[in-house]
C-alpha cells in the first residue's frame, strides 16, 4: 500500500547533482500520478540518467527530495524500494545463470516467501514471455531477450512504480515494438517513468513528456503539446541545440501551445 496522500507515485522536487563544478542537473521538478507513462526526453548527456538514479536510491542528489510512492527515498528508502522497480541501461545480468536461477536468486534476495515468488516467476514469466529460455543461460540470450528478462527482475516483487532507463536501446525494430507492447499494457496498472532519447517513443507509449536538456527541466507536458509548433523532430531540436541560451531554452507547454 502507498502512503501518499497527492496521488504522486514519483515526486522530484528541486533535484540537483553537482560534481564539483560540473552541474549534471539543476532543480529539476515534477510529479507523477498513479497510471501515467511519462516519457523522459533528452539528448545524450542531458542529465536523465543521473535523475533516475537519484529516483532510484542508487545516487545521493546534492540538492533536493524525491519520493516513491510517499516515501522519501533517503529517509525511508526501504519502503520506497518496496515499491519501485528499476531497469537500468545494460543492467547487470549474471551470464552464467538462467532467468529462473536469476529470478529465484533476485526473489530470495528480496526476501519473498517461497510460494509468493513461484506465483510471481509464473507471471513474470508470462508477461515478459520468457518461456523459451527460462532455462538457457543468460549470456547465450539476444539482446531482445535480455531486455525481457531484465524487465522480469524489475517486476518480480510486483511494483507500484517502474522506473527504466533507455530500455529499447540496442533492440531492433521487433523487438521494439514487442517492448512498447509490454509497457502499454503495463501502465494499466503502474506508474511508468521511461527514459529515451528515440523520438519515436513518445507517441507510441507516452501520455506526458518530460524534456531535459543541460540539466534542466525545459518542457512538461503532453505528445500533443509538444508537437503543436512543428514535428517532434523540430520541436525537440529547437529546445536542445547547443547554441541556445538557457532563457530561450525553458520553454513551457503554454508556449508551445501558443498560436502560431
Amino acid at each position: 500500500m502507498s502512503k501518499t496522500s497527492n496521488g504522486a507515485m514519483i515526486q522530484a522536487s528541486n533535484l540537483s547533482k553537482y560534481y564539483g563544478s560540473f552541474v549534471a542537473i539543476k532543480d529539476i521538478s515534477f510529479s507523477i500520478p498513479k497510471g501515467q507513462i511519462v516519457a523522459f526526453l533528452g539528448p545524450n548527456g542531458a542529465g536523465k540518467t543521473t535523475t533516475m538514479k537519484i529516483l532510484s536510491g542508487f545516487l545521493a542528489a546534492s540538492h533536493g527530495q524525491a519520493s516513491i510512492a510517499g516515501f522519501d527515498i533517503y529517509t525511508q528508502r526501504l519502503e520506497a524500494a518496496r515499491r519501485l522497480g528499476y531497469l537500468p541501461e545494460n543492467g547487470p545480468l549474471y551470464d552464467e545463470m538462467t532467468p529462473s536461477e536469476l529470478l529465484n536468486f533476485f526473489g530470495s534476495a528480496r526476501g519473498m516467501e517461497k510460494e509468493r515468488l513461484s506465483k510471481r516467476i509464473a507471471e513474470v514469466n508470462r508477461i515478459c514471455d520468457l518461456g523459451e529460455v527460462m532455462e538457457k543461460p543468460i549470456g547465450k540470450l539476444s539482446r531482445g531477450y535480455r531486455q525481457r528478462v531484465g524487465l522480469a527482475q524489475a517486476l518480480l516483487h510486483d511494483p507500484d512504480v517502474l522506473i527504466m532507463d533507455e530500455p529499447t536501446a540496442g533492440l531492433d525494430p521487433n523487438q521494439i515494438r514487442e517492448f512498447r507492447t509490454n509497457i502499454s499494457k503495463l501502465g494499466n496498472s503502474k506508474t511508468i517513468l521511461m527514459s529515451t532519447h528515440i523520438l519515436q517513443e513518445v507517441g507510441a507509449v507516452a501520455d506526458r513528456v518530460l524534456l531535459v536538456n543541460r540539466g534542466r527541466l525545459v518542457f512538461d507536458g503532453t505528445p500533443h503539446e509538444l508537437t503543436q509548433k512543428g514535428t517532434l523532430e523540430e520541436t525537440f531540436y529547437k529546445m536542445t541545440a547547443a547554441d541556445k541560451t538557457d532563457a530561450e531554452m525553458n520553454i513551457s507547454s503554454e508556449e508551445v501551445n501558443e498560436d502560431k
